[in-house]
């Protein structure tokens, strides 16, 4: 078995299948709710050669089980939000430097370094609850910018849009990362015209205001902030890596991540690229959980790669998944 941090170096699809391979016979072994899926369906570990034959987890494990492949103690425990009385998916994570090597890394690769940003945060519906993955990257991004304007703003677009104002004048290199409603609610008081700022949405009205489609939201958020395009992240409180949108809701992987997309009439089958499907994520820096996850948003991969998210289906919807773990 590779050592963890060695995955942060993969840099071909040939190094990725490898280690993919190399993490599933592990996890096989040594995660017992995976195990036991697999045996439920009568897979056996040991005849698996490429990574289209490797079973994915259903994503609501995550609500009902401790998905863990590691002995050791817990470190950090990261929990999805949810409205009262709905059960949230909780990940146990034993070695949160994995978590923030991912975050940062990708970070750098799509963006270049972080200290060449001032950060702001426009995330009150998460800030205003514990347990969230994404608040303690943004935590980690605003302290490693070493910008003394980085920071926090819950309901204070005022002072927002003032901020905006002048690092534009100071021509700094900016980024906004904000929850949809909140990025919405800004702009309908304080519209800017700043094309150099990264705006990015992190998805979600939270029951806030009515769904959108995101080529109506992209195009409200563009014009409020004069943008010529709106940045996405892709990630969840399961993964401990991300996919990012530079535009059009176009995702990219690090080297470490992958998308596959699933058929959703049968489960266990893989769809080709350019058809919609289940997206399946291989999440290499989840070694100490799961790293082979099938959420329950819907895609397709387009021929280049990337990936792009076209919605998202229920539970009841997945049929043939009825073999679950008691």
């Amino acid at each position: 078995m590779h050592s963890p941090k060695e995955i942060f170096t993969i840099n071909s699809p040939e190094t990725f299948e490898a280690f993919a391979l190399d993490i599933f016979r592990f996890q096989a072994q040594h995660c017992a709710i995976y195990q036991a899926y697999i045996q439920n369906l009568r897979v056996n570990h040991n005849e698996v050669r490429n990574i289209g034959q490797i079973p994915f987890l259903p994503i609501s494990f995550f609500k009902t089980h401790q998905i863990l492949s590691s002995p050791s103690p817990v470190e950090i425990t990261f929990s999805s939000s949810g409205t009262t009385g709905m059960v949230t998916s909780s990940h146990h994570v034993t070695d949160v430097s994995l978590y923030e090597q991912s975050y940062l890394q990708a970070f750098t690769k799509f963006y270049g370094p972080v200290d060449e940003y001032c950060f702001l945060a426009l995330l009150p519906s998460y800030q205003q609850r514990s347990g969230s993955s994404l608040i303690y990257m943004v935590n980690d991004l605003i302290e490693k910018s070493n910008h003394p304007q980085s920071g926090y703003f819950l309901y204070n677009h005022n002072d927002l849009f003032d901020l905006l104002s002048d690092l534009k004048a100071k021509k700094q290199k900016t980024v906004l990362i904000g929850v949809t409603y909140a990025l919405l609610d800004f702009i309908e008081k304080f519209p800017i015209n700043f094309p150099e700022l990264i705006v990015m949405e992190t998805g979600g009205m939270k029951g806030k205001r009515k769904e959108m489609v995101r080529e109506e939201l992209h195009e409200q958020l563009t014009k409020g902030f004069a943008v010529p395009a709106i940045h996405s992240e892709y990630g969840m409180t399961e993964l401990l890596s991300q996919a990012y949108s530079l535009g059009e809701g176009v995702f990219n992987c690090p080297n470490w991540m992958k998308v596959l997309i699933r058929d959703t009439n049968d489960p266990l089958s893989l769809i080709p690229n350019g058809k919609t499907g289940g997206i399946n994520v291989i999440d290499l820096a989840n070694i100490n959980s799961c790293a082979f996850i099938a959420t329950q948003d819907l895609g397709k991969i387009n021929p280049d790669g990337s990936f792009e998210v076209l919605g998202r289906f229920d539970n009841a919807d997945i049929r043939g998944c009825n073999l679950l773990v008691q």
